[in-house]
């Protein structure tokens, strides 16, 4: 039998779900479906399961652009060896270009669910893990302004 605080320890691939850093189990975004474009990016404003607030500073997600542009890049290496392995490159025919052109496509078909696992890996730099969640409190954060939050 498990008590509170002999939580199972949440796997952290769970994070590529974009679930809550803190709890692992709480969505991050109002729709699961990253693909409906309209609501793509809209998020919970706090975690529905642990009550973790997902927006903890005005204009706080400006930096998953970093994590964003590292899975890219990790995207296209990977592309690229793969590429390079089966079919492979010449100098004297124009699989690089096939390869620029499918890695281009892949990345535009992948984007609305990029954008998102870069938020929560964002996120997850600054919130972590806590396997007794139900028992400490949720550290509210500190520089939300909510009449500046538009302004961006």
């Amino acid at each position: 039998m498990l008590t509170i605080t002999q939580n199972p320890k949440k796997s952290p691939l769970r994070l590529f779900a974009c679930k809550c850093p803190r709890c692992r189990e709480g969505d991050m975004f109002r729709n699961k479906n990253a693909y409906a474009l309209k609501e793509t990016m809209k998020m919970n404003p706090v975690c529905p399961v642990c009550g973790q607030p997902l927006n903890i500073e005005v204009g706080f997600y400006y930096g998953s652009s970093y994590i964003s542009y590292a899975v890219t890049v990790g995207l296209s290496a990977v592309t690229f060896a793969a590429w390079f392995f089966t079919i492979g490159f010449s100098l004297y025919d124009d699989k690089i270009f096939y390869w620029l052109a499918f890695n281009a496509l892949l990345l535009v078909v992948l984007q609305p669910y990029l954008m998102r696992l870069a938020r929560t890996g964002w996120l997850a730099i600054f919130v972590r893990y806590d396997r007794n969640w139900r028992l400490h409190k949720v550290k509210m954060p500190e520089r939300v302004n909510e009449q500046q939050e538009k302004n961006w």
